[in-house]
């Protein structure tokens, strides 16, 4: 076997696989389709709680960003006439910091590798050339398992090569829809939700918005059912993830920040009989009540 890092992730993918297999074969029949497709949503468990590391530097840098949006906003402003200077200085900045301003793709980048090494055990199940540590026996017995009449390797392009043509059209149709609509979820509730207007890079991740699901949707006709499988339970992960940390720790100055600050005071006034202790004064005591001058008074003035 080759030692280069590709046929090494195909060996720890196709190792994850079997040993999620051994459970779930157990449950559903190492025959079945569901025990190999659970042993994929399986796989996606285990490679996110690896990736939370770099979930959490992409948190971090984002804030980053928001903290330093003023000195951006200065160095946006000195060299206005000069691009190329602007980059330079915000680059600097960026570096002094610690901050990447393309922190948001990396929890996608580490995993095209992944995604391409179970991309490469699929047509190794479909081509019955078992990768990684899969054994022939092994191979076979996934080549063999269907969900709804559907093989986990086959393709939308080489759907006429399966047992259901009709059944993997349709199933990979959905798949793809399902992919392609969760992936544009999970970038539009990044940036609607936890990102501040002013923000320079919330250009670039609108751009990210509709390439990503773009991509996923042209090119998810070649992806095999298996791999489709992985992607839209990542994002249905993401979605989650995201939900969480958006809602329980949003970035300053963000709509999410401002509903989170919103929710504290509506629990702090709860506690202690509507009033909100660390509202501002004008808004803890009444406004006073506008004293009318005494009808003598407007009397007098009138004569």
């Amino acid at each position: 076997m080759s030692l280069n890092p590709l046929s090494w992730l195909e060996v720890v993918v196709s190792w994850i696989l079997v040993q999620f297999h051994a459970v779930t074969g157990f449950l559903f029949g190492a025959a079945s389709g569901w025990s190999w497709v659970f042993a994929i949503v399986g796989l996606v468990v285990v490679i996110r709680i690896a990736l939370i590391p770099l979930f959490v530097r992409q948190i971090k840098s984002q804030r980053n960003l928001q903290i330093l949006q003023p000195k951006i906003k200065e160095l946006q402003q000195k060299h206005k006439g000069d691009r190329e200077r602007q980059s330079q200085e915000m680059m600097a900045l960026y570096k002094e910091t610690g901050t990447n301003p393309l922190s948001s793709c990396l929890p996608i980048l580490a995993q095209a590798p992944i995604f391409y090494a179970l991309f490469q055990v699929l047509q190794g199940i479909a081509q019955l050339e078992p990768k990684g540590v899969l054994t022939l026996a092994q191979a076979q017995q996934a080549h063999d398992a269907t969900i709804f009449g559907v093989p986990i390797y086959a393709t939308f392009m080489d759907a006429d090569q399966t047992p259901a043509p009709v059944a993997t059209r349709i199933l990979t149709i959905i798949l793809i829809v399902l992919m392609t609509i969760t992936t544009f979820i999970t970038q539009r509730q990044l940036i609607v939700k936890n990102t501040a207007r002013d923000n320079p890079i919330a250009q670039q991740q609108k751009v990210l918005l509709y390439v990503f699901p773009f991509f996923f949707a042209v090119t998810g006709i070649n992806f095999p059912v298996g791999v489709l499988i992985y992607w839209l339970t990542t994002n249905l992960w993401s979605m989650g993830q995201q939900f969480y940390v958006i809602r329980n720790n949003p970035q300053p100055g963000t709509p999410a920040f401002t509903a989170w600050e919103e929710r504290a005071a509506h629990k702090r006034r709860r506690k202690n009989g509507g009033i909100d202790p660390e509202a501002p004064v004008t808004e803890i005591l009444p406004a006073a009540p506008r004293i009318q001058p005494k009808a003598q008074s407007r009397r007098k003035r009138k004569s």
